[in-house]
């Protein structure tokens, strides 16, 4: 039964624990509808993270962001080998910066009809405390 209401799903990974509950769920809604998944990572370098951290060594910056594109790497690469396992047509895509702005633009771009991502895990009081 070929669905018409989603036709290309997004899942915003990082490859935690906590995300592995959003990929199988884009992934069962995938392949329930036979749409295309989009398996999106975003880097964020973040103006903290250059700042305070970046003893001044330009090889500092390009090490960390061959680390963390590594890391995107793995996260979309699980979601690519559990959509090939039910079937699913999975592309990987890893962005840098902003992850909420760069996750709407990119939806907006490729007209993504539906959008899954999972909890940060922070509990009630931590979201609270912290502000998120």
């Amino acid at each position: 039964m070929e669905s018409t209401i989603f036709r290309k799903i997004m899942v915003a990974t990082d490859g935690s624990e906590l995300v592995r509950k959003a990929v199988d769920t884009a992934i069962e809604i995938a392949k329930l509808s036979e749409a295309k998944l989009y398996a999106v990572h975003v880097i964020e370098l973040g103006e903290f993270l250059v700042t305070q951290h970046n003893p001044g060594d330009p090889e500092w910056k390009t090490s960390m962001k061959e680390q963390l594109i590594k890391e995107g790497k793995e996260a979309t690469t699980y979601v690519e080998n559990a959509g090939r396992a039910a079937n699913v047509k999975v592309e990987s895509v890893i962005l840098e910066g902003s992850p909420a702005g760069e996750i709407v633009d990119f939806a907006e771009k490729n007209n993504i009809d539906l959008i899954v991502m999972g909890t940060h895990g922070k509990s009630a009081i931590q979201r609270f405390l912290i502000g998120k």
